[in-house]
C-alpha cells in the first residue's frame, strides 16, 4: 500500500464504496421480491374462493365483493360474455408452469392467463424487460356466463423505462462519482509535477519555474507560485551566503598570512612554532568550512579521479613525516576513476588519515572494489568509539574529548567535512570496528561508468 498514491487510494475507496451499495442494493430487492413474479401472483385458493364468493353473491351484491377484493396489486372486475381474448391485444400467453398452479383451483373453468407489459419500454421491448415487469392478467369463465378479469402487478415499484424506482438515481451517482474521481485525478497531477519539481530542485543551479495551472485549483496554484519563490529565496541565500563565505576567508587568509610572517620574529623557539600551528589550525579549519560549504551548494569541480594515486601520494607525505601508516591497494581498484573534485578527494583522505594517526596511534589504509563502488576502509590501534556515539561524530564540532583544548584535540570538523564531501560525491561514511581492536572508518564512492557501457 506504501506505493500506492493518494489518488489511487481515494479511487478504490470510492469504487468499493458504490461496489457494496450496488451489491446490497441488489440483495435487499432480491430478497424482499423475486423478480420472477411468484411473490406477486395470487394464490390459487384466493382466486378460487373469489370465484365462489361472485358465483353465490347476488348481482347487486357482487360489486361490493369486487371491491372488498381489489388492491393497487389485485384489481378484479366483471365482463360481459366470454371474454378470454384481451381487450387490447397486448400481452403474451403465461407459461405452462404458470398455468398448472392455477388449473386445478379453477375447477375445470375456461380461463387465460397473460403477462402484461407494464412500461412503453417494454411495449416495445418485450424480450428485454418480459422477466422483469410481472403484472398478469388473469380471464376466467364463470358459471353465471361473465368473465372475471383480474389484474396483478409486482410490488416492487418500477420506474416507465421498466427498472425499479431508484436504479436511474443509483445510475446518476455512480454517473457523478466517476466524474469526481476524474476531476480529482485531473486536480491532483500538478501535485505529482510539484513533487517531482521538489525531488529535481537543486539551491545552487539555476532556479526552474513550474509552472501554473491554468484550470487548477487557488489552492494548489498558491502552493506552485509559492514553491517557485521559495526556489528563488534559496538560490539567492546560497550564492549570498557563498560570497559571503568567500570574502571572509579571503580575508582571514590575509590576515593570517601576514600574522604567519609575524610569527617568525617571534625569538622564543617554543612559542613561535606554537603560534605556527595554530596559523595553520585556523587557515585549515577555514578551508574545510568553505570546502564544506561549496559541496553543500554543488558547487564542486568533476574530474575523473584515480583515488589509488591520491592515497599513495597521501600516504607517502606521511611517512616521510615518520607517521606510523600503510596502505594496501587491490589490483582492480588501483585504476578505477571517480567523477568528483580532486581537492575534495585529498581533504577526505586527508581528514580520515590524521584522525586515526592522531586518536589511533596508527592508519592501515585499504582501497578495495566491489561492484560498482571503490570501498576505502581506514583502521586504527586505539581504544575505538563507542557505537551510541558513532552517529553523532560525523556532525560538526562534536569531539570525545570534551575539553574543547586545542592541544587534545581538532575543533570536530574533520569527520563532518569528511561527512559532508563524501556526501556530495554520492558516497556514504560508516563507523565500525577495527579487527585489531580500534576504529574502522569505511567510505564507499561510486566508480564512473560511462553512458554507453552503463547501458550496455
Amino acid at each position: 500500500m506504501r506505493r500506492i498514491s493518494l489518488a489511487a487510494r481515494i479511487t478504490l475507496i470510492v469504487i468499493m464504496a458504490i461496489m457494496a451499495v450496488w451489491i446490497a442494493a441488489l440483495g435487499s430487492s432480491y430478497r424482499s421480491h423475486d423478480f420472477l413474479g411468484e411473490d406477486a401472483r395470487p394464490q390459487p385458493r384466493q382466486i378460487a374462493a373469489l370465484l365462489d364468493l361472485i358465483e353465490r353473491a347476488a348481482p347487486e351484491q357482487r360489486p361490493l365483493v369486487l371491491a372488498a377484493s381489489s388492491s393497487n396489486l389485485f384489481a378484479a372486475r366483471l365482463a360481459a360474455g366470454e371474454r378470454l381474448a384481451s381487450d387490447s391485444g397486448e400481452g403474451r400467453p403465461a407459461d405452462a408452469d404458470i398455468l398448472k398452479i392455477y388449473e386445478a383451483a379453477l375447477g375445470g373453468r375456461a380461463f387465460r392467463i397473460m403477462v402484461m407489459p407494464a412500461s412503453p419500454a417494454e411495449r416495445r421491448y418485450p424480450r428485454l424487460f418480459g422477466r422483469v415487469a410481472n403484472a398478469l392478467e388473469f380471464r376466467i369463465a364463470l358459471k353465471t356466463g361473465e368473465t372475471l378479469i383480474i389484474s396483478t402487478r409486482s410490488p416492487l415499484a418500477l420506474s416507465r423505462f421498466g427498472v425499479p424506482v431508484g436504479f436511474g438515481a443509483g445510475m446518476l451517482g455512480t454517473f457523478i462519482a466517476l466524474i469526481a474521481l476524474i476531476t480529482m485525478h485531473r486536480a491532483l497531477r500538478p501535485l505529482r509535477k510539484l513533487a517531482a519539481a521538489v525531488d529535481r530542485m537543486e539551491p545552487s543551479g539555476t532556479p526552474l519555474a513550474l509552472a501554473e495551472p491554468k484550470g487548477g485549483a487557488p489552492e494548489i496554484r498558491g502552493l506552485i507560485a509559492a514553491f517557485n519563490r521559495l526556489q528563488a529565496r534559496l538560490s539567492q541565500l546560497l550564492h549570498a551566503r557563498m560570497a559571503l563565505l568567500g570574502g571572509i576567508s579571503h580575508d582571514v587568509r590575509s590576515f593570517a598570512t601576514r600574522l604567519r610572517l609575524r610569527a617568525d620574529l617571534i625569538p622564543d623557539e617554543r612559542e613561535r612554532e606554537r603560534a605556527i600551528a595554530d596559523i595553520s589550525d585556523m587557515i585549515r579549519l577555514l578551508d574545510d568550512a568553505l570546502l564544506a560549504s561549496r559541496a553543500g551548494a554543488g558547487e564542486l569541480a568533476q574530474e575523473l579521479v584515480e583515488l589509488g594515486e591520491i592515497l599513495q601520494a597521501e600516504v607517502a607525505d606521511r611517512q616521510a613525516q615518520g607517521s606510523a601508516i600503510d596502505l594496501n591497494v587491490e589490483f582492480e581498484a588501483a585504476e578505477a576513476p571517480v567523477l568528483g573534485d580532486r581537492l575534495a578527494l585529498r581533504r577526505i583522505i586527508s581528514n580520515l588519515t590524521d584522525n586515526a594517526l592522531k586518536y589511533g596511534f596508527a592508519a592501515h589504509l585499504k582501497l578495495a572494489r566491489e561492484g560498482e563502488s571503490l570501498v576505502l576502509k581506514v583502521d586504527d590501534d586505539g581504544p575505538g568509539i563507542p557505537p551510541n556515539l558513532r552517529d553523532m561524530l560525523l556532525e560538526p564540532f562534536v569531539r570525545l574529548e570534551t575539553s574543547r583544548s586545542r592541544r587534545t584535540g581538532g575543533a570536530g570538523l574533520g569527520l563532518a567535512v569528511a561527512t559532508r564531501l563524501i556526501e556530495a560525491h554520492d558516497g556514504s561514511i560508516t563507523i565500525g570496528d577495527a579487527t585489531s581492536g580500534g576504529t574502522r572508518i569505511t567510505v564507499r564512492l561510486p566508480i564512473f561508468v560511462p553512458k554507453a557501457n552503463a547501458a550496455a
